[in-house]
């Protein structure tokens, strides 16, 4: 009797098909949350606004202790014979607060204990309470997500070679308008549409236009400055940083809010350009650290021992790091350009190997090292 062999496509299939129902499920979730907010009455929607709001300023500054508010009266979801009809919510749960003493003693993140607190209030047997919770809990997610970030331009990346983020923008050339609109980031455009009319001023360069939030692009595709020093480059890279860091909070609280097409959109255009950006920084001072070697080096400063800190962008950390390595230990030894070509490739053969490193963080820190090798051999040569 032959025996029965499955298809190496089986597994396949079968993990496609649990993916897809765990993305039903989350979309469900969302628009059943969301119903339910729609559901209720103006007054209630307004009440759940300023709650969320007080909440969302409360997780952004990571306060030790918080408060919020049970509404009065809720809507409960159907079906039931309550559905569709307003519901006194119990005053001994109106009121609540977050962070007990053991909390502020351990310095337990807040959105650690209201997410905590908002499941114990959905689990309890009063359904307007339970109620409540659900809508505290979307109205804050959705406040993050929809107020406290800004929304940008409609953009698009590619991804490069063996990475799996995108990261390069595509440029819209039928698009010169920018997010926002400033007189002093303007520039003048020379076309032949414009001959005729004058200079045509658009705000920020063409290349920062290609990103969700140009006001924010600091280095163009030559990884050059386009601001006016590296703090505000790293300004800028905070902000991005904060922006992702708001998103990833809202769903922390109510993780079904990966549903929502802002939500989407926001973190699509802002994961591309803060990559993208942090990037461009570390090759940025990778360079000014080379400049800054070879004069020391011109001055005889580098006889008494060398040690490099390498910057790289970890694009899963979304971080800037640095890669710590010894070119010449301390001591009276002549600098070389050799040894910092050497010390370079050693370092670069313990890269391939670090599997700590995400594929695509990997690549762009060997090319790193690769450019500072390239800077010495040349200086080496000549």
């Amino acid at each position: 009797m032959a025996k029965k062999v499955d298809s190496p496509l089986k597994g396949n299939i079968q993990g496609l098909g649990s993916y897809k129902a765990v993305d039903d499920l989350i979309h469900e979730e969302y628009r059943t949350q969301q119903a339910l907010l729609e559901a209720q009455p103006t007054l209630v929607k307004r009440f759940l606004e300023g709650q969320a709001r007080k909440l969302a300023d409360s997780i952004q500054k990571n306060q030790m202790q918080a408060s919020f508010n049970l509404p009065d009266k809720v809507i409960l979801p159907g079906p039931g014979e309550k559905a569709g009809v307003l519901v006194p919510v119990p005053a001994e749960y109106r009121e609540q607060w977050l962070g007990s003493v053991i909390n502020r003693l351990t310095r337990a993140d807040v959105r650690y204990v209201l997410r905590q607190r908002l499941a114990e209030l959905e689990e309890t047997a009063d359904p307007a309470v339970a109620a409540s919770a659900r809508l505290i809990k979307h109205a804050t997610a959705l406040y993050m997500v929809h107020e406290m970030l800004p929304s940008g331009r409609t953009v698009v990346y590619q991804t490069g070679e063996d990475e799996e983020i995108p990261t390069f923008p595509v440029a819209d050339k039928r698009s010169l308008a920018s997010a926002i609109t400033q007189s002093s980031d303007a520039i003048v455009e020379e076309s032949i549409e414009t001959e005729k009319r004058g200079e045509l001023q658009t705000p920020f360069v063409p290349y920062a236009r290609c990103f969700y939030l140009p006001q924010w692009v600091a280095f163009d595709e030559a990884c050059h400055l386009l601001v006016k020093s590296t703090g505000e480059a790293e300004a800028y890279l905070a902000s991005m940083q904060s922006f992702l860091g708001v998103l990833h909070a809202a769903v922390s609280i109510a993780s079904y809010m990966m549903a929502d097409a802002l939500y989407q959109q926001k973190r699509y255009g802002m994961l591309g350009q803060l990559i993208n950006q942090g990037r461009a920084l570390a090759m940025f001072e990778a360079e000014d650290m080379i400049r800054v070697i070879k004069q020391r080096a011109a001055s005889h400063d580098l006889n008494r021992g060398l040690s490099l800190s390498v910057p790289y962008f970890d694009d899963q950390a979304l971080e800037l790091h640095t890669r710590d390595f010894e070119v010449i230990p301390s001591g009276r030894i002549m600098f070389v350009p050799a040894f910092v070509v050497r010390a370079s490739r050693e370092e670069q053969a313990k890269v391939a190997q670090d599997t700590r490193l995400s594929p695509s963080t990997r690549k762009y820190l060997l090319n790193e090292l690769k450019h500072l090798e390239q800077a010495f051999i040349t200086t080496s040569k000549s």
